[in-house]
């Protein structure tokens, strides 16, 4: 059966990692220091080539956890639903397509805010539970945010926590 969810569509690839940087600060979209170390690791690659994203936002609950899981077990399951982990370039490009994004005030500490959104891709440093493990989107005080988030692969994620996952991409003829 297939989960119902909300497709975007978003062209990126093609700039540089200073140029990326420049566009967000532009575009008045603020860092913090774990999106800040994400960028300056040669993990972080960046295409060279225009592409063309389909990403779909998804509840951990449409993915069929009820009460949850964990990060390990999420990733997983992401590909069993016919979905693919994005691309880390992908995440500053969403956040300068995502710009309607709902501000909802924070909960719980160690626990994904109520509000964001977080790019789920391939941890660059699984291993190292204090090494960011992606992006996520967030909107405090009427500010966009992308951040980097850490937590280890048992990282428990709550049945309400959204995430954004690759539907479909392909490189755009120029």
């Amino acid at each position: 059966m297939p989960i119902e969810h909300r497709p975007l569509t978003l062209q990126y690839g093609g700039l540089t990692k200073q140029q990326l940087r420049d566009v967000l600060s532009r575009s008045g979209i603020r860092l913090n220091l774990y999106a800040q170390m994400l960028f300056d690791t040669e993990l972080f690659v960046v295409s060279t080539t225009h592409n063309k994203a389909i990403v779909a936002q998804l509840s951990i609950q449409d993915l069929g956890f009820e009460n949850g899981t964990t990060f390990y077990q999420l990733l997983a399951s992401v590909e069993r639903a016919g979905f693919h982990l994005c691309p880390l370039e992908l995440g500053p490009y969403l956040r300068l397509k995502f710009v309607d994004q709902e501000e909802e005030f924070e909960g719980e500490s160690h626990k994904a805010p109520k509000g964001s959104l977080t790019i789920l891709s391939d941890p660059l440093i699984p291993t190292d539970d204090s090494f960011p493990k992606g992006f996520y989107l967030r909107k405090i005080d009427g500010t966009l945010w992308l951040r980097g988030y850490c937590c280890s692969l048992d990282y428990v994620w709550a049945p309400t926590d959204r995430i954004a996952v690759l539907v479909d991409e392909k490189p755009i003829e120029r």
